[in-house]
């Protein structure tokens, strides 16, 4: 096929993925490299997208009885090594402060990789009794961990995020909090960012370093990989121990408090661009889209076409709809391929032809196909085909990824399964070798174990199998 201009500087999806990723990062300004290496400069357009999921985000937490704080970006060394698994995990990742005003510090900093350490230290302070309990905090941060390899919004040294910390005063109370969150950040995949997920429990091998359980979100990308989108940790007494997080519980014994932690990033916009992205570029979902509609003149000094522009434009803001007209000195045509390229889900033709007969036409970004809508009920339908393409997008992605999971009993059915960009079920035995083995073999690592067993047999050992987990090459 004939190379068209919308994709004259964005590589080939189907021929090369990631380099299309990267075109489309750069070329729809959604991002910039930083002058220090494997650091981003977020552009407008981008933040604009990070804001969008910060409101949506918000509103969940503070409905569940979070509030917001804020935490300090440089926590001591020392902190680091109270819970040795934790430092373990991190050590390679860590950024550490030795100068500060001229002088050498009495002790190294470490800038913030992640605060289970730091919010360990205060919440020892302010957890005195039961009736502390629950805290139930979240920040929204930046944090910094030195990636050897990186790539925009996916994998950056310095990186924005919320993370979520609480304490209770019983196991139980802490684990439902873990998987209540899990269920949120679910929910606000598939209703908000219209990608359908998989939660489930991280390996070992795969968990948050310190904690007990890890919980993942893994979505499926268009080439089949997986992105993991978010992770709910329960972190039982371990950081509290540490931090000596303490309370006097009703029956007069002081005890350990319990902690989960939680947390999504920026990496989000990355799913974003692989899981709905194609050849034009961004496909956004009406509810993340910094511009919901469009609208483009055509001949725009004929028929009163820039004053109906502006009155739809004005009805639509009143209706709540984030909407630009797009009054360039611009082609129409290179206004359609600029705006399909940044992913507004809708865009409204407006031309004198049209007007004369009282319509205009609207063009869905999802699936490129174009309606004729009626000029007195422009609001309504816009609206009405918002929320369409919202819920078409959602059921599109599960779709593509319900058809592209395999279920196999071998090694060989791994790696057949992954190089034909599945995500793989695969019976496993809890054996740390035969986890690495796959891994080995196939490039595939374990995202997340399913809640029934599925598979007689490990796919490596041949042994009983005790979990039936899902295997895919990762982001």
């Amino acid at each position: 096929m004939a190379k068209d201009n919308f994709v004259e500087n964005i590589a080939d999806i189907e021929a090369d993925f990631p380099q299309w990723y990267t075109d489309v990062c750069k070329k729809t300004q959604l991002v910039d490299y930083g002058p220090v290496k494997g650091t981003m400069v977020i552009r407008p357009y981008g933040y604009a997208i990070w804001e969008n999921i910060q409101h949506e985000l918000d509103a969940r937490f503070k409905a569940t009885g979070h509030e917001n704080a804020y935490f300090p970006l440089l926590i001591p060394m020392s902190f680091m090594y109270k819970e040795a698994e934790h430092v373990e995990g991190f050590a390679p990742e860590v950024a550490v402060v030795t100068h500060a005003g001229g002088e050498e510090l009495a002790e190294p900093l470490v800038v913030r990789p992640t605060s289970e350490t730091i919010i360990g230290n205060m919440y020892s302070k302010w957890i005195q009794s039961y009736r502390d309990l629950p805290v139930l905090m979240n920040q929204w941060a930046n944090v910094m961990r030195w990636e050897k390899t990186t790539r925009p919004f996916l994998r950056t040294s310095e990186f924005l995020w919320q993370e979520g910390h609480t304490a209770h005063a019983s196991e139980q109370e802490a684990v439902e909090e873990t998987m209540k969150m899990l269920g949120v950040y679910k929910e606000f995949a598939e209703n908000v960012l219209a990608i359908p997920v998989i939660c489930g429990k991280k390996t070992e091998k795969e968990k948050f370093a310190g904690a007990i359980a890890t919980y993942g979100m893994e979505a499926m990308m268009k080439d089949g990989k997986s992105l993991q989108s978010g992770t709910s940790h329960y972190l039982g007494q371990n950081f509290a121990k540490a931090f000596d997080i303490k309370f006097l519980d009703r029956d007069g014994v002081q005890k350990y408090a319990y902690t989960s932690s939680w947390g999504v990033s920026t990496r989000l916009i990355g799913a974003l661009i692989m899981a709905h992205g194609d050849a034009r570029g961004l496909v956004l979902p009406p509810k993340v889209a910094p511009t919901q509609v469009v609208i483009v003149p055509i001949a725009a000094k004929k028929g009163g076409v820039i004053e109906a522009c502006e009155e739809i434009k004005a009805q639509l803001e009143k209706a709540g709809v984030r909407v630009k007209f797009d009054n360039s000195d611009n082609s129409p045509g290179w206004k359609f391929n600029e705006w399909e390229m940044r992913g507004v889900p809708v865009r409204i033709e407006v031309g004198p032809r049209d007007l004369e007969v009282g319509k205009v036409i609207l063009f869905r970004r999802d699936t490129l196909e174009k309606t004729d809508c009626a000029l007195d009920g422009v609001t309504q339908t816009v609206r009405a085909l918002l929320e369409k393409i919202q819920g078409d997008m959602l059921e599109s992605a599960r779709e593509r990824r319900d058809g592209r999971i395999v279920s196999v009993d071998n090694v060989d059915g791994i790696l057949s399964g992954v190089e034909g960009g599945n995500f793989v079920k695969a019976g496993w035995c809890g054996c740390r070798e035969c986890e690495d083995k796959i891994k080995e073999k196939t490039a595939a690592t374990a995202r997340v174990m399913l809640e029934k067993l599925e598979h007689k047999v490990c796919a490596v050992c041949g042994k009983p199998a005790k979990h039936s987990v899902y295997f895919a090459r990762a982001y």
